[in-house]
């Protein structure tokens, strides 16, 4: 990492209660399977990334929206307890606030279903309203958990204050060329990179195919994550594959999330986005051998940063 002053993190988006179920397999349609573990833990994308940067000793700032019920008040707390600036952080009378429900088999695979509540009326007024006290300059991390004209209006006003934004396109959906053209970087996995390309993405040789297509969009640089086979890193300049790390996974929950908000405090720090990602891989590594989404996430003395 260069000595240049670290650039400010903001994420906008979700902000969810984790429900956890483990069991030794996931069930099928109309199964039912005894378990072995249940707790809650904090998570939501938005907040697992915004916990992931902030334990590596970022400076992070959280937009996102809450119910004004028992679980928002200890998402609020517990956000606070890692440093992280709430002040942008809303509360809605009218919602709940969101839930995930989490299955987990003994290989570390899971399924959610996400009940998204008030994160669903993070409306682009309050995205409007945030961005008044964000700075020039930037590191802005987006999710889809949130409604979509609120991340667009992220990307433009991000644009407009030179902010470098992160997307991490997920959950997996269609998305327009315009709200893709001011993105610096797209962070999706095999499915979002299949959804968004309508290539089908089966290993590197198609990721390609799919990164190229969707640089074609607008989009200035891609990092496609193809599990334990790397990460794709394309821009127009190269396509070069990035390993991963071996480990024994426990629960994959949050590494995506890990991912985005470790690669956006190297970049922060002054990293060029090779080695970004590179250090992105080596924090996630470590999250996937332990349970939990938030609670998963790695602290700065724990990576060589």
């Amino acid at each position: 990492m260069n000595s240049r002053e670290r650039a400010p993190i903001i994420v906008i988006g979700s902000v969810n209660a984790d429900m956890v179920a483990t069991a030794p397999t996931l069930p099928a349609a109309g199964e039912t399977v005894m378990g072995t573990d249940f707790f809650v833990s904090a998570g939501g994308k938005g907040g697992n990334q915004a916990v992931a940067a902030a334990r590596l000793g970022a400076n992070v700032s959280m937009v996102g929206n809450l119910g004004t019920d028992a679980l928002g008040d200890q998402a609020i707390e517990r956000l606070k307890k890692e440093n992280i600036d709430c002040q942008q952080v809303t509360r809605d009378s009218e919602q709940a606030s969101g839930v995930a429900l989490i299955n987990v088999d003994q290989t570390g695979e899971n399924q959610i279903v996400v009940v998204p509540g008030a994160n669903a009326t993070l409306s682009a007024e309050l995205v409007e309203k945030a961005f008044s006290n964000i700075a020039e300059g930037s590191i802005i991390l987006l999710q889809l958990e949130i409604p979509l004209a609120s991340v667009a209006r992220a990307i433009e006003l991000g644009t407009e204050k030179n902010c470098r934004i992160i997307l991490d396109p997920a959950p997996a959906q269609a998305l327009s060329p315009s709200l893709l053209e001011n993105v610096f970087l797209l962070t999706p996995n095999e499915t979002e990179a299949e959804i968004l390309s309508g290539i089908k993405v089966t290993g590197e040789n198609s990721a390609k195919e799919a990164a190229s297509a969707l640089l074609q969009l607008g989009v200035d640089n891609l990092a496609i994550t193809l599990g334990s086979s790397g990460v794709l890193l394309a821009s127009k300049n190269e396509h070069r594959l990035i390993p991963a790390i071996e480990v024994e996974a426990i629960d994959t929950t949050a590494a995506g999330d890990c991912f985005n908000g470790s690669l956006a405090v190297a970049l922060a720090k002054g990293n060029e986005l090779s080695q970004s990602i590179e250090f992105a891989c080596r924090v996630a590594s470590i999250s996937v051998t332990r349970a939990g989404a938030q609670d998963a996430m790695p602290f700065a003395h724990e990576v060589k940063i």
